[in-house]
């Protein structure tokens, strides 16, 4: 990590010994041609994880050991999102989705390396973000979504039959879930996958009596992140508070 400056941010007694790191422009993940900066909490600093299920109602996120949020002096656009799983209602696209995909069965693993499911990762990437900057080689930064050395992380395996189709990294968090990636079989673009493993996510969080199901950023000028809107309720995180009503 590039670590431009350090600065202590005022937070319950919990964080008091926390100390975050902000790094130098660099490309950004969500639109082209522009550039961002990043809020990291110090890696050095050994995370608990209290630490992390609070960071995460401040709109942070996890990356293998690494918490981060995007902090870019210019651009707010980056918006951390969570489904109240409660209240959701979903939509006649989502009711198709989940009925269409009737003969999917899921189960639930440890966050283990699984080759299966590496292979899986591997072929999604090359399909859908050939240009995301991700390696799907790297066995390493594979093993960095799967897991942390602190987070109580689950792997949501999806079979049609045999055959592997989609795999959901899933952090368990004190108030939620939160929905760390997903990545399915390309060659079935059509059962809208990722959507199905969004929606299983929520019958997860309400089975454990969470609340909150935390989907990462929505950014409006991004197209590949405009699924997530069309969950609803969902909240904004703005200005240091959740909000009900679209900032943009």
């Amino acid at each position: 990590m590039n670590q431009q400056s350090s600065q202590q941010i005022p937070q319950p007694e919990i964080l008091s010994s926390l100390e975050f790191c902000l790094t130098s422009k660099h490309e950004c993940g969500y639109l082209p041609d522009k550039l961002a900066t990043t809020l990291f909490v110090n890696p050095e600093i050994s995370l608990q994880q209290p630490h992390y299920s609070f960071l995460a109602t401040r709109g942070f996120r996890r990356s293998g050991n690494n918490v981060y949020r995007p902090h870019c002096e210019h651009c707010q656009l980056c918006i951390p999102v969570r489904l109240d799983v409660n209240k959701f209602n979903p939509s006649k696209q989502q009711k198709r989705s989940w009925n269409k995909n009737r003969d999917i069965t899921t189960f639930s693993h440890p966050a283990r390396y699984n080759e299966d499911h590496f292979q899986l990762y591997s072929r999604y990437l090359k399909a859908r973000h050939p240009d995301g900057g991700m390696d799907p080689g790297s066995k390493t930064a594979y093993r960095d979504i799967i897991s942390s050395q602190w987070s109580h992380t689950e792997l949501l395996e999806f079979r049609l039959g045999q055959q592997l189709v989609a795999v959901a990294v899933i952090d368990k968090l004190k108030d939620g879930l939160s929905a760390v990636y997903t990545f399915f079989d390309p060659e079935l673009s059509k059962r809208s996958l990722g959507i199905l493993a969004i929606q299983h996510e929520i019958e997860l969080t309400r089975k454990q009596n969470l609340a909150w199901l935390y989907l990462g950023y929505w950014n409006p000028e991004s197209q590949k992140m405009s699924y997530k809107a069309r969950f609803q309720p969902i909240q904004y995180f703005v200005n240091g508070q959740w909000q009900q009503d679209k900032p943009y």
